[in-house]
């Protein structure tokens, strides 16, 4: 009798993460792909809906007979919040069950590691929930920080961006209004990605300071001490431009969105609009990003061999220019023919905040 109790509950979380993962789908579709019989997939949709998890939002076109209803998840089932904390801003957002983003605040706070910091980011958390009319469907608050962690002592093992070592999370999570877990900003990016169509990635996140993810088999991989993924420290030029961790030629120095700026004062935003400007400096250092990010990108590729995602504030806006940066990987890739394996991410802002949040989502 347990064994098939196990076997229902295993059909019905089958036949969830497939409705998650899809926009619209159907019966017919479920039995098809998950390889499961009508009366199985019958009874456990049917009990979703009753739970309220699942919705019929519409009809298939009939081809003589019934119409078939498609199904999809109740994006209004419930919600969870994601902060992504950075050395000057926090990123919220609230994201429904669907993935969509329904409300987002960028603050800046200045990080500090002691008890006001903490009690800051606390009240603007409770700040952003406050009012909201789903508030009681809100499951927790996944918060995404640059540096390595620790999941079994929730510390921040080392994090170079806000100069830590030893860092324990527990109390600036015990603070926060509702449940609450950790992640590795670039992990938690690789996370807001549909994991049905990356079941093994790289995800290069081109933040401030560059960062990445390796998912393999549907699992993010860590590595043996938590620092797989830490393609900003990969040396590109032996004895070139001084990294923030201290070493000569790291790839953050010639990859992250700094890379492109004239000064601290200076956006990524604002160099953007001087590049559509065609402004002549502008494009000189665009020019050469691009051809230092293509070599990295070639390195990856002859190392993972996998789909390589391009995420973080640069990776929102290079889907306007994949022409000329896949000109130049190909320059130094002689392996691959084409390009098929280099993505765009899907969350062109609050890739982090929205990877930690879903989370909740998949554990709800």
């Amino acid at each position: 009798m347990k064994k098939i109790l196990e076997k229902k509950s295993m059909a019905k979380s089958r036949i969830l993460e497939y409705i998650l993962t899809h926009e619209i789908t159907s019966k017919a579709e479920l039995s098809k792909e998950l390889n499961l019989s009508m009366p199985t997939v019958l009874s456990n949709t049917n009990e979703l809906i009753e739970k309220g998890l699942v919705v019929e939002v519409g009809e298939y076109e009939s081809t003589g007979g019934r119409k078939a209803k498609s199904l999809g998840v109740n994006k209004s089932y419930c919600y969870a919040m994601g902060m992504d904390i950075t050395a000057n801003h926090v990123g919220i957002v609230l994201v429904n069950l669907g993935g969509e983003v329904e409300k987002r605040e960028r603050i800046r706070l200045h990080f500090a590691p002691d008890m006001s910091y903490c009690s800051q980011l606390a009240k603007i958390a409770q700040d952003f929930l406050e009012g909201l009319p789903m508030k009681e469907k809100v499951l927790g608050i996944g918060v995404s920080v640059p540096g390595i962690i620790s999941k079994q002592e929730n510390t921040l093992l080392k994090s170079h961006a806000l100069g830590l070592e030893n860092y324990s999370l527990n109390m600036m999570g015990k603070l926060l209004p509702l449940p609450f877990y950790f992640e590795n900003d670039a992990n938690a990016a690789m996370l807001a990605e549909n994991p049905e169509k990356y079941t093994d990635a790289v995800y290069l996140s081109l933040n401030n300071t560059l960062g990445g993810a390796i998912c393999m088999g549907g699992q993010l991989f860590h590595g043996q001490s938590q620092k797989a993924g830490e393609f900003g420290h990969m040396v590109l030029y032996p004895g070139g431009k001084t990294c923030y961790c201290g070493k000569q030629g790291c790839a953050d120095a010639y990859c992250a969105a700094g890379a492109l700026l004239k000064d601290e004062e200076d956006t990524l935003e604002a160099f953007m609009e001087r590049l559509k400007g065609q402004d002549a400096q502008t494009i000189e250092r665009w020019e050469k990003y691009l051809d230092d990010l293509a070599i990295l990108i070639t390195n990856l590729r002859m190392v993972y061999d996998t789909d390589i995602i391009l995420g973080g504030d640069v990776g929102g806006y290079l889907p306007d220019h994949m022409i000329e940066l896949g000109e130049k990987v190909l320059r130094y890739n002689r392996f691959d023919l084409d390009l098929n394996y280099l993505k765009n991410c899907a969350y062109r802002k609050e890739a982090s905040a929205v990877g930690v949040a879903k989370y909740f989502l998949r554990q709800g």
